[in-house]
């Protein structure tokens, strides 16, 4: 059996030790989950809502333990982690009060040919890959629909996060959702192919690199077997000239520096007209400059450390390469000395399109900034990339805002204000970001059969 060790990366320090499954006890695992599922597809939608409310309860209820833990692992601000557990807790709420009407069955318009119903069911277990970045968010905002719509879920997590994903499902086990109908299934990479091809697992679902989803995506593809895909980006935040940039600078360090730097669908790019930028960049560097910076278990602490080593490196070699290619470093540019996986703020001007910086996810605590001349050129930087996941744009005139979003190539663009995943709103992108749909109603059907019962 392969164990393997999370790590503390405020201190360095190995935390714990987890068992990974092998052979027979992952086989032991799926029959498990496929069980649970056959159990689980049978509950009405409104008993499983019911199991949602009492889970969002035992969240709260556990609310402090589950935000040190995730602060232990992977290092997120307490104040951040708290907010994760309460934002789960939320979801669970939306979708027990909103998703039965998500899955009920419609009448179809046929005129007088019959009756056509269209009902929503459940096609099984769906394989979930999970990262380690908002480690019980990542995995509830995809399991919470898919379970309410009557399948399984059978989560993967990241290795570091392996606490976490245990925590996680004792809370559900804890809640009265069928055993097995949530099952934690601590895997080697090397074992995801087999599990993908395994009859028991019905789908994939993916939150991950581009390579590692495409790989996942292409063997789901092998078995004939749906996969919805979240790959990231690097998205764009576009201020243009007639947009009040106060509002707007506070908005892009919030959104950029949000846990370390480390979510998807940050601004990673901040695209400024020439006309406001250099108000744009001296606000940024300011309130940048003025970010708390330490340990992640102090309330005051809103940059804590990069949750891996590796990730530090590569962040900082992105932007020494930016550097190289004529970025202009404003504010920090360096691993912080001492223990844990620290990274200065950063923040990069006269960032190109042909740099690291402005071509690559920085996945870290580094704000890139690029001129654009005009808003055309700015919708044009917007667009100058393969990913498309979400992106921002601000104006005081609301009206061409709206024009000039329809003109991004993105899964979302939030106008005047940041992205952010909400149990109301899809989320997912186009492109390299992936493809599919999570929350709203796309979530709860994304993994549904839409069966047609069509009576004459």
């Amino acid at each position: 059996m392969t164990r393997v060790f999370s790590t503390n990366p405020a201190t360095g320090a190995i935390i714990a030790e987890h068992a990974l499954l092998t052979g027979a006890a992952i086989d032991a695992a799926l029959e498990h989950a496929w069980v649970g599922w056959t159990a689980w597809r049978e509950r009405p939608v409104a008993h499983r809502a019911d199991r949602l409310r009492t889970l969002a309860q035992l969240l709260r209820a556990r609310a402090e333990a589950l935000a040190a833990l995730i602060v232990a692992e992977m290092g997120k601000p307490i104040v951040q982690a708290r907010g994760e557990v309460e934002k789960c807790a939320g979801l669970c709420d939306w979708y027990a009060a909103n998703g039965a009407a998500m899955l009920a069955d419609e009448v179809l318009p046929v005129e007088d040919d019959g009756v056509a119903m269209l009902v929503w069911q459940p096609i099984g277990p769906v394989f979930a890959v999970m990262p380690w970045n908002f480690p019980l968010w990542q995995v509830l905002r995809a399991a919470v629909p898919i379970l309410l719509a009557g399948n399984g879920f059978v989560l993967k997590h990241a290795d570091n996060v392996l606490g976490c994903a245990a925590a996680l499902a004792e809370a559900i086990d804890a809640a009265g959702i069928d055993a097995g109908a949530f099952t934690h299934l601590p895997v080697a990479q090397d074992d995801i192919a087999a599990v993908i091809a395994d009859r028991r697992v019905a789908a994939v679902t993916v939150t991950a690199g581009v390579a590692a989803g495409a790989a996942i995506a292409a063997e789901a593809g092998r078995h004939l077997k749906k996969s919805v895909l979240e790959l990231g980006g690097i998205d764009p935040f576009v201020v243009l000239a007639d947009a009040d940039v106060e509002a707007a600078a506070q908005a892009a360090v919030r959104s950029r520096f949000l846990n370390t730097g480390q979510v998807c669908i940050a601004a990673k790019r901040l695209i400024v007209e020439a006309s406001v930028l250099d108000a744009f960049t001296a606000r940024v560097v300011e309130l940048t400059a003025a970010l708390v910076v330490g340990d992640p278990a102090d309330e005051s602490t809103f940059i804590g450390p990069l949750a891996r080593a590796r990730g530090r490196d590569e962040l900082h070699r992105h932007v020494q390469s930016s550097i190289a290619a004529g970025a202009r470093l404003l504010l920090g540019g360096a691993a912080l000395p001492g223990p844990g996986h620290y990274y200065a703020p950063t923040v990069l001007a006269d960032v190109t399109t042909a740099m690291a910086a402005g071509c690559e996810e920085l996945f870290g605590p580094v704000a890139a900034i690029l001129r654009a001349n005009d808003a055309d050129h700015a919708i044009s930087l917007a667009n100058a990339t393969d990913y498309g996941l979400s992106a921002a744009l601000w104006s005081s005139d609301r009206a061409r805002a709206d024009r000039l979003a329809r003109r991004i190539r993105a899964g979302a663009v939030f106008v005047n204000g940041i992205s952010a995943s909400d149990p109301r709103v899809p989320i997912g992108g186009v492109g390299k970001s992936g493809y599919g749909r999570e929350l709203s109603t796309f979530g709860p059907r994304e993994f549904a059969n839409a069966k047609l019962i069509w009576t004459r």
